[in-house]
């Protein structure tokens, strides 16, 4: 039975979100989970839950966190925290997986002097699905774990994603883009010009390698892998989580304005429907931190239940598809 490190505490909102988030997982598929986190809170909120797989589900005492305001490089110190705990339960071999909604850069910290990375890979890179106007997400990387980046690292995350969109997300031929200001060879910085030519004159991708991308490929469904630094990464991210929300906001506005529209908005719930599942980043769950040894999962501050649930199919998936082992005989090859 795969086992799963869930880290209770840290979130914006509390434990509530991480274990109503569990129960509905459970619920869906079988595995064994390691709750990690303040055990009288947790134990209050699973009392008043229905969940099927009790017996699947064992609680790690801990007396404390590392808040959102703290620095990350506090908490290879605090031995007693939630994610220090987490991530000991998957070093140990005692968990295969780890998903956390707290102190991201904790997380990615942590998992990178504790669990260890793949043996070539640089830097992990934090890998987060984007919604494009076809039936597969596309995916970014990295997103934010890495500000500052030398080309080699750029070409490892595209390595690195493309194997996540083969094998978990099981694209069969993944196309990938460097992000920048154009299309055209000569477009980008100094950063994606020397990379764009190791991946050129590389054939570790082969015809899977586009080229350069812009913003709106990553949409549009034209590309699958889109490679970037984190700084930029996180900015495209953060922006287009803001677009949605405003999209969604001025939405509502526009439809209690008058009669004719709320008639209008209730014809066409379903696609309103449609397009809020399609956006909402609770679908997506979280971001796989990529070049780690085993899954690694790190999930937004502000998660809901739906979110929570979805990380932890993140985390299956990536056992399920050995995404980690994959990667690492991808770097044994790499050249």
């Amino acid at each position: 039975m795969q086992k799963i490190a869930l880290d209770a505490m840290g979130a914006d909102n509390g434990v509530a979100p991480v274990i109503d988030g569990l129960r509905a997982a459970l619920n869906h598929k079988e595995f064994k989970t390691f709750l990690v986190g303040d055990e009288s809170e947790i134990k209050k909120h699973l009392e008043s839950l229905s969940i099927k797989s009790l017996k699947n589900v064992e609680i790690v005492p801990t007396s404390d966190y590392i808040k959102m305001s703290e620095h990350a490089s506090a908490a290879n110190k605090r031995s007693e925290s939630s994610i220090f705990k987490a991530i000991a339960l998957v070093k140990n071999g005692d968990a295969d997986a780890c998903v956390s909604a707290g102190h991201s850069g904790a997380t990615m910290s942590l998992a990178t002097l504790q669990v260890g990375r793949i043996k070539g890979v640089s830097r992990p890179a934090i890998c987060t699905c984007m919604p494009t106007i076809t039936a597969n997400p596309s995916i970014i990387l990295d997103a934010g774990a890495n500000t500052d980046c030398k080309p080699e690292y750029l070409y490892e995350f595209a390595i690195m994603g493309y194997h996540y969109a083969k094998s978990v997300l099981k694209y069969a031929t993944p196309r990938v883009g460097i992000l920048a200001n154009g299309e055209e060879d000569s477009k980008g910085n100094e950063l994606t010009k020397a990379v764009f030519k190791m991946l050129k004159d590389s054939d570790i991708l082969g015809a899977s390698f586009k080229g350069n991308v812009e913003g709106n490929d990553i949409f549009n469904g034209s590309v699958d892998v889109v490679v970037c630094d984190g700084f930029m990464g996180n900015l495209v991210l953060k922006a287009s989580e803001g677009v949605a929300a405003a999209i969604n906001s001025i939405l509502k506005s526009e439809i209690k304005k008058s009669l004719l529209n709320m008639i209008g908005y209730s014809l066409a719930k379903p696609a309103f429907k449609a397009l809020k599942a399609k956006i909402d980043y609770a679908e997506y769950g979280g971001a796989p931190l990529l070049g780690i040894k085993k899954p690694v999962i790190i999930s937004h501050g502000k998660s809901n239940a739906r979110a929570m649930e979805c990380a932890i199919y993140q985390a299956l998936n990536a056992l399920d598809s050995n995404i980690c082992d994959i990667i690492a005989k991808a770097f044994e090859n790499k050249a």
